[in-house]
Parts: structure tokens; C-alpha cells; sequence
């Protein structure tokens, strides 16, 4: 190679994982061509203004993640990616807004969170119980949790054959708390976490703001694509790769257990972490096995309130393998600042009085009623729906 140095203006960490990343990154832009010689490690050092040390630190990184190899008195030459499964050719987008406040009288569509079906004056009440009966507990920090906060979380992520015990349990400030709490349990800064092409994007964009890299996995109709997952593990050794497989958000696709017994047997091979969002599968009746009834020793299940019960409530727990279950705890604390006494307690109460299972039956009922104004308003329009789930996936015609 010449006349190619490595731009270090950029990322974050020690200087021996900043080369790495550059590199990486030239690598994939096609600026270093597979089979191309890496300089030695002396000249390198000499040109960047660093020691040997470090550019043959940079260059074991780049052997870990599988992207060179080197042999000694020959040098470290870039090795031949295999090819990538074809990347969805997407165009930026027109940038939406969204209404602060909704119109008197009018239905929201452009949320997915459980919709107002009278469940407000059973939660006042039970906020006003609980102020009532734990005075001292919602003045103060919360410190340690009651076992029925365990308890509830049990109950309300069992689904199918699923059923996870209390001691498996962490009670969490929402969903997404209990995701982003797993993946930085889990990994460290640096680290690869993998999602799909198309994915929810606030888990994505939050795992960036923590640090982690991003690989990204290709699907078809049917989800993911087993033999691509495959090659992001050989090429990137990620530690988590976090998934949606009922229902996921936005293309509505349920992965078969055929694929997910196969996502299962390559995690495990490649010691890949993965975390399960089932937020919409408990709006589901679809009775294929959660991915964590395949892979129990390393599948973290989230879910929570929001899309079936009450968003405010803020009301989420996940069950893990108890070899993650503290290093959760702790690191969910450390990001959340801690579980607020009142909302945990009034989501435990709604679950473990049996309100949340029928105001759950009462949001699938009003989120088919408003498929139905969908399928009517869409009609002639390319789009998938899936009943019980409040998301729509249109294929917008020209000149979108």
C-alpha cells in the first residue's frame, strides 16, 4: 500500500481501537482492497507518531473481528470478505412531524402506544391506594424491591410455553429501559450489537449514544436471515444482537421456528447474546416458541405495559439467565437512576389484580376497530396488517 494513512479524527477509546476502527472502515468503504498489504507495523507507527506497540495492538483487533491475517517475515494482509446478502436500496425520506397535541375528538394513528379505552380511572385509583398504603416509599428512593414486583413480571412475560420464574426477574422503568439495561450489561464500548436492516431505531440509536457499534443483518419476507447473521458473527464476533420476533417493528414479520431454532444454534456457536423484545407478541395469539424456549441460557425477554395497557405507567420487566441477572440490575439502575416506587407498584397491582389482562383485551378490541378505518382508507394500497397489532406497513406508490 501507499500514500493511505488512517483518519484518527474521529470515534472514541485508546488509539489502538480508534486505528482498528479506521481501518475497518476503509475496509469496508473499498478504500483497502481485500488481499492489499497493511503497512508494517514500524512505518505505521513512524507515520502516525505512535509506538510499534499499539499499531500491533490495532492489528490483533483486526485479526479478532476477522479482517486480516498475518504471518510472520510476510507482513498482515486484508482478508477476502465474503460476500454480503443484497442491502435494501432506501432512499432518505421525507421528514414527518408529528402533533404535539391531537385534536379534540380525533383518533391518533401515528402512535403505538395502548389506546384510551377507560383505563385511566382504574389507574388513579390505584395510584391513590398505593400513595395512601406506602406513604414513606414514594417519598424515598427505592432501595429494594418486593417480591411481588417479581411476581408480576413472571405473569405478565409468560406466553405459549414461556414461563419464566420470579427469580429470573428484573422489574424495569418500560421496555426500553429493559432492553438498553441488557445491552449494557453486556457488552462494553466497541463492542458490535446486531439488528436487523430494518429495526425499531431508538433501540438502535441508543446503543450508539452508549458506545456500541452497529452490525446490521439482512432479512426477506420471512425475517431474518440465518446464513447472513452467520456471517456478521464470523466477520464482527458481536456480543448481543437484539430482535423482535413477533410482530416486529415495522414489517409485522414473525420469524418461524425453523429460523429461529437456526438463529438460536448460530448464537450459541458464535456466543452471541440476544435479547427478545416480545412487546408485541403479547397482543398476539401466534403460538410459535419464544426464541429464549430455543437458546434459555442466553435469551433476555422484554416486556411491559405500554402497547397493551397504559404507556404512562411506564411498566416493564425482563427475565434473564441468572449469570446476567445482577449485572442488569446494576446497570439499569446506573442508567435509569433508579425504578420509581409508585410506578412499579401500581404496574404490579395492575398485573396481579387481573386489570391489565382485561384492559389488554380492551386496547386489542379498539386497536381492530381501527384496522378496520385502515383497511378502508387504504384500500388499493400495498400494506400489511396483522390483527391485534396497532402498526400498518405500506409500500408507498410514486412519487414517495
Amino acid at each position: 500500500m501507499t500514500n493511505w494513512l488512517p483518519d484518527l479524527s474521529t470515534g472514541s477509546g485508546p488509539l489502538y481501537q480508534r486505528l482498528a476502527d479506521s481501518i475497518e472502515s476503509d475496509i469496508d468503504k473499498g478504500v483497502i482492497d481485500a488481499g492489499a498489504k497493511l503497512p508494517p507495523q514500524r512505518d505505521l507507527a513512524y507515520d502516525i507518531g505512535t509506538t510499534v506497540g499499539t499499531i500491533g495492538r490495532a492489528y490483533q483487533l483486526l485479526r479478532e473481528r476477522g479482517l486480516v491475517s498475518g504471518e510472520v517475515g510476510r507482513g498482515t494482509y486484508v482478508l477476502g470478505q465474503r460476500a454480503e446478502a443484497p442491502k435494501p436500496d432506501v432512499e432518505p425520506g421525507l421528514q414527518g412531524t408529528r402533533p404535539i397535541d391531537a385534536p379534540s375528538g380525533k383518533l391518533r394513528f401515528d402512535s403505538t402506544a395502548a389506546p384510551d379505552v377507560g383505563q385511566g380511572a382504574v389507574i388513579a385509583d390505584m395510584l391513590a391506594r398505593t400513595a395512601q398504603e406506602h406513604p414513606y416509599d414514594i417519598s424515598s428512593y427505592t432501595r429494594d424491591f418486593p417480591e411481588r414486583w417479581y411476581e408480576a413480571g413472571s405473569r405478565w412475560l409468560a406466553r405459549n410455553s414461556f414461563r419464566p420464574s420470579p427469580d429470573s426477574i428484573v422489574p424495569t422503568l418500560g421496555t426500553h429501559a429493559a432492553v438498553m439495561a441488557a445491552i449494557a450489561a453486556l457488552t462494553m464500548p466497541g463492542d458490535y450489537v446486531v439488528f436487523e436492516h430494518l429495526t425499531y431505531s431508538q433501540i438502535a440509536r441508543s446503543a450508539g449514544l452508549i458506545g456500541r457499534r452497529i452490525a446490521l443483518v439482512s432479512t426477506d419476507d420471512n425475517g431474518i436471515d440465518p446464513d447472513d447473521f452467520e456471517r456478521v458473527c464470523a466477520q464482527k464476533h458481536p456480543k448481543v444482537m437484539f430482535l423482535m420476533p413477533t410482530a416486529k417493528n415495522p414489517t409485522l414479520v414473525t420469524l418461524s421456528a425453523e429460523r429461529r431454532q437456526a438463529i438460536a444454534r448460530i448464537a450459541r456457536e458464535y456466543n452471541v447474546a440476544l435479547v427478545e423484545d416480545d412487546l408485541y407478541g403479547e397482543l398476539t395469539d401466534d403460538p410459535t416458541p419464544l426464541l429464549a424456549e430455543y437458546a434459555p441460557e442466553r435469551t433476555i425477554v422484554a416486556g411491559g405495559l405500554s402497547k397493551s395497557v397504559a404507556a404512562g405507567v411506564r411498566g416493564g420487566w425482563l427475565s434473564c439467565p441468572p449469570a446476567y441477572r445482577h449485572r442488569i440490575l446494576v446497570a439499569h439502575k446506573m442508567m435509569t437512576g433508579g425504578l420509581p416506587f409508585l410506578l412499579a407498584e401500581v404496574g404490579t397491582r395492575l398485573v396481579t389484580s387481573g386489570q391489565a389482562s382485561g384492559i389488554r383485551k380492551r386496547c386489542i378490541a379498539e386497536i381492530q376497530a381501527r384496522l378496520a378505518i385502515v383497511r378502508e382508507v387504504l384500500a388499493g394500497f400495498d400494506f400489511k396488517a396483522r390483527e391485534n397489532v396497532p402498526l400498518v406497513w405500506l409500500t408507498l406508490p410514486d412519487p414517495w
